[in-house]
């Protein structure tokens, strides 16, 4: 009973503020225009930022049936397509406690794969795609500097990129500390983690096609966005797109948002407003990539409701499950943010 009031109150938290931060930003704008924004927008280049983000999931896929491979579990690439999706749909249209990790852990576990290689799994997953979308934020600084006169918009992003920097050099050479400083359970499996997400980039015989769909992930997105800001009419390049969408990505990442509601909305404002895009043409990309999301996410739901696992399914287990597995506690919950 309390842990079930901890998550009511943890998800009414995440909502009253996903919901501030829309007011909030809504407070500035001019709504007659941000309607216009989103009710015209070209329907073509909708459909084809639509296109881009499904698509997007078979290159997901594709790289965690790599890293899955690298695990020594075999999954069939349809099965994990799907599992995928159920978890979008867990992430996006009914976003809990448990989350689409836990739920693709569990499915994974329904198939027969063990706790500890499914927990890997996953967590090298996300970890994974953090490492490709800090690599194009430290690749686009060069252009960041050239084409944007705010200096503390620079040294925000910057710092960012710095600091993501920073934590993954820490996390993959925390093995390299003296013993005495990495023997603590949680540390421990910081270290172990750390030394899988290392052999996959560095040592894997498929590190550099686990890279590049790394990298391929967040262009996307960021291709996606370019063609739904050319859909509400905002002047922004293909360059702007790939320097200022990734940081939004990364913002939105943070887990204290109902799949990222309003943190993706004022990441976005402030990061194309960088651009010379004007707030409530910024806002409409935002919303609007969002809407995608939830119809991806519905496409995961009609899958689940066809699923043979849907009716032996049962949050709270797949919860506990989730927590119990080794390593969950200590890698698990910390690299499980929204993709």
């Amino acid at each position: 009973m309390q842990s079930r009031f901890k998550q009511a109150a943890l998800f009414s938290i995440k909502l009253l503020l996903s919901i501030a931060v829309l007011v909030y930003i809504a407070r500035g704008l001019d709504l007659q225009r941000l309607r216009s924004h989103l009710v015209s927008v070209d329907p073509l280049l909708f459909v084809l930022a639509l296109s881009l983000i499904f698509f997007q999931t078979f290159v997901l896929n594709g790289r965690w049936e790599l890293i899955m491979r690298a695990l020594g579990v075999s999954l069939d690439w349809l099965a994990g397509w799907r599992i995928l999706m159920i978890s979008l749909w867990f992430n996006q249209v009914l976003p809990s406690s448990v989350g689409g990790d836990a739920v693709r852990m569990w499915l994974l576990r329904q198939r027969g794969v063990e706790w500890p290689e499914a927990v890997k799994g996953v967590a090298a997953d996300r970890f994974t795609a953090l490492i490709g979308l800090i690599a194009l934020m430290v690749a686009g600084l060069p252009f960041l500097l050239s084409r944007v006169s705010d200096h503390a918009a620079i040294l925000a992003i910057g710092g960012l990129t710095l600091a993501g920097v920073a934590g993954t050099v820490i996390l993959l050479t925390l093995d390299r500390l003296p013993k005495r400083l990495i023997a603590h359970r949680a540390i421990a499996s910081f270290v172990r983690f750390g030394a899988l997400v290392r052999f996959l980039l560095l040592q894997s015989e498929r590190r550099a096609l686990l890279f590049g769909s790394a990298l391929l992930i967040h262009i996307v997105t960021a291709a996606a966005c370019f063609a739904l800001a050319r859909g509400v009419g905002a002047q922004l390049s293909v360059v702007d797109a790939g320097i200022l969408i990734p940081p939004v990505v990364l913002l939105t990442a943070v887990p204290i948002s109902i799949s990222g509601w309003g943190v993706r909305e004022g990441a976005m404002v402030a990061c194309l407003g960088l651009a010379g895009v004007p707030s409530e043409e910024a806002l409409s990309v935002s919303l609007l990539l969002g809407a995608i999301s939830v119809i991806i996410g519905l496409v995961g739901g009609a899958i689940w409701l066809a699923s043979p696992e849907r009716g032996s399914y049962s949050a709270d287990k797949a919860a506990k499950a989730a927590e119990e597995a080794p390593g969950y506690d200590g890698l698990g919950k910390e690299v499980s943010s929204h993709p």
